[in-house]
């Protein structure tokens, strides 16, 4: 599963500055001294605070106490502080409707109170954490279209107030959005982000975030930089206790052990996690850790232990009415009860499934997501813009100033004179431009047919046809899937001269799925990209998919043993450097193998692609490489290194 429920608490209360360092003892003792009824609401409401991590229930009998003097004395700004506290307390125990009850009325008091020169900023962030509480109790109940929509509303007003730490924490939880949407590449962006800003202002928890980062690497299936990310977080909690960040830690480090075969320490660590979550009355992360268990006893077919753990976790989930954690559990159910030739419990609990999966976000929903995310920055982009060009135009006022005072009768000439130049320079510039930019389109074109001829399409078919045949309806589904929306892909992107970089890996994740799917897993894939790569970096489409087929037809395909395709994107210098590589038969052997129809169409393929560099190279007057080469090993040929080198775009 590696649902990732890692999300940052907004709540972090600004009180009075002694309050904030203090534990909930020494606050205690303040509390005994002090008379004032407005210093004693923000005292109980940051001992209130202070419990958060280590006793929810405690956390909520404070935030009690604040609430009902704010309440007496109308202190309106404590008790919508009071209320956030309240609903914190209840996320973790699992109950979510009393939370974002507390959270909608902490958010009608921010939003109706008048502000003042002294109040305005603790209103906003009050108003800011009440969206980013209800977006964490929609997250967990997987309205991930929604959670984003109140996430971007409270990022909007951290980033107007310069709340680094909190915006960090947003940028977190957003990562997290896209996560849960397998929308890996975008997620590690947003969790890079936050890092960044968290390592600098040596946040303590950014352990929260190391381990989001390390679960997008184990997703990808790099277990070598998941484990050093999953290290480097447990460095940070060994340092600063979190049970709960603790418990999901143990969770994300039992899936990375179940990767590794090593099913002892998998367990191990959930069983940690299980007394970690206990102590807390973590409901959400019990109900996820019983079913790991659950899944890895199915695998090892101990059936009835696998009902044990499944059943656990779908009780809990229940409790806490977690749609897809219910769903999740009744579809391994079934899967229990078919293989111990329960046919009625089987198909009752697929029923409950289906059931189930009815009631989750649909399509729809998680395309307003994106679109939602898409307009942010587009509004964010607008504005700097905006501002830029406000700035350039002083500027030319300003200087167009000096200009008439200082300007003679001879600079006109001048200008005249140098105006004619550059206007036939211009012209023929122009010309060559036009020319260059026709020829370009020509050759994306023809990369194009190359990409969806007829033997991929007919080859693509064939397995759909295949996998029906073989009763495997679920696979054919899958594959006509991802069938059409790399063929929408191709076809949507063919319009553009340059596309974001997340979207040309997009396709070629679709691409190798697909092919993996057609080809019976007899290779495995890996895609990364650096973390120095920025959202608008560009590349001309249809550019690297020629080689990334090659891999597969003519390197891995024709070996014995399962291979290893790596699709690998870096910066260096002014470049931006794409490296496809796999240990496949090499060049040589595959030249004794190809046949004569799939060889001229490889052959016609990196001719274009020579020729599309070429054009790429002149328009930007930037070179423009590529360099294909034999990985040898003991003199034996194992597997083909193809090396892109383009000049770094942008997306205007």
């Amino acid at each position: 599963m590696n649902k990732i429920r890692f999300l940052y608490s907004i709540v972090l209360l600004s009180f009075l500055g002694f309050a904030q360092q203090k534990s909930a003892d020494s606050l205690m003792q303040v509390l005994g001294k002090t008379k004032n009824d407005i210093d004693k609401t923000n005292l109980l409401n940051a001992i209130s605070d202070s419990y958060k991590v280590v006793d929810p229930k405690k956390m909520f009998v404070f935030g009690n106490q604040a609430l009902d003097l704010a309440k007496k004395i109308n202190y309106t700004i404590a008790q919508g502080n009071a209320y956030l506290n309240l609903g914190n307390s209840k996320i973790i125990e699992g109950d979510y409707k009393a939370a974002i009850n507390y959270f909608q009325q902490a958010q009608e008091i921010f939003e109706n109170e008048n502000p003042t020169p002294n109040t305005k900023d603790e209103i906003a962030s009050g108003l800011a954490k009440s969206y980013g509480s209800i977006g964490i109790v929609l997250s967990e109940q997987s309205n991930y279209a929604k959670a984003l929509q109140f996430y971007l509303k409270s990022v909007k007003i951290y980033e107007k107030l310069d709340d680094q730490v909190r915006c960090a924490k947003l940028y977190n939880n957003i990562g997290v959005i896209y996560k849960s949407q397998k929308s890996d590449f975008k997620a590690l962006e947003f969790f890079v982000k936050a890092e960044k800003i968290q390592s600098k202002l040596k946040d303590e928890n950014i352990s929260i975030t190391l381990t989001n980062i390390a679960n997008c690497y184990l997703n990808q299936n790099n277990l070598e930089k998941a484990n050093f990310y999953y290290n480097e977080a447990k460095k940070v909690l060994d340092k600063h206790p979190n049970p709960r960040a603790l418990g999901e830690w143990y969770n994300n480090k039992g899936l990375l052990k179940k990767a590794e075969k090593n099913t002892i320490e998998a367990i191990e660590n959930w069983q940690n996690a299980i007394t970690t979550f206990q102590s807390i009355d973590d409901k959400f992360g019990l109900a996820d850790t019983f079913l790991y268990l659950g899944q890895l006893y199915f695998e090892q077919q101990s059936l009835d232990k696998a009902l044990e753990s499944t059943n656990q976790a779908l009780q809990i989930a229940k409790q806490i009415e977690v749609v897809e954690q219910q769903m999740l559990c009744e579809k391994l159910i079934s899967e229990i009860y078919n293989k111990k030739g329960n046919a009625s419990q089987a198909l009752l609990h697929f029923q409950n499934y289906s059931a189930l999966k009815d009631k989750l976000i649909n399509e729809e929903n998680i395309r307003k997501s994106v679109e939602s995310s898409m307009n942010y920055e587009f509004e964010k982009k607008e504005l700097l813009q905006k501002e830029a060009q406000e700035k350039r135009e002083f500027l030319i006022q300003e200087e167009a100033k000096s200009f008439k005072l200082k300007m003679l009768f001879g600079t006109l000439i001048g200008l005249l004179v140098l105006g004619i130049i550059f206007l036939i320079y211009n012209r023929n510039q122009l010309k060559k431009t036009l020319t260059l930019q026709k020829e370009l389109a020509e050759y994306e074109q023809k990369a194009l047919h190359l990409q969806m001829n007829p033997h991929f399409v007919f080859n693509c078919l064939g397995s759909i046809s295949s996998f029906i045949v073989q009763n495997g309806t679920d696979s054919a589904i899958k594959y006509l899937a991802k069938f059409s929306k790399l063929m929408r892909l191709t076809l949507e992107y063919s319009k553009e001269s340059l596309i974001p970089i997340d979207k040309e890996i997009e396709s070629l994740q679709n691409y190798l799925e697909l092919e993996q799917l057609r080809f019976n897993n007899n290779f495995d894939f890996s895609i990364t990209k650096s973390t120095e790569i920025e959202d608008d970096v560009a590349l001309p489409p249809l550019l690297l998919q020629p080689f990334v087929e090659n891999a597969i037809i003519h390197g891995v395909i024709p070996k014995k043993t399962k291979g290893k395709i790596k699709v690998d994107f870096q910066i260096d210098k002014e470049s931006l450097v794409c490296t496809i590589e796999d240990d496949g038969v090499g060049c040589e052997t595959s030249k004794k193998v190809k046949e004569n129809s799939v060889s001229v169409h490889k052959s016609m393929a990196i001719d274009i692609i020579k020729k599309r560099l070429e054009m790429i190279a002149s328009s930007t007057h930037k070179n423009a490489t590529i360099s294909i080469e034999e990985i040898n090993a003991n003199n034996n040929n194992s597997g083909t290194k193809v090396v892109l080198k383009l000049p770094i775009q942008y997306i205007q």
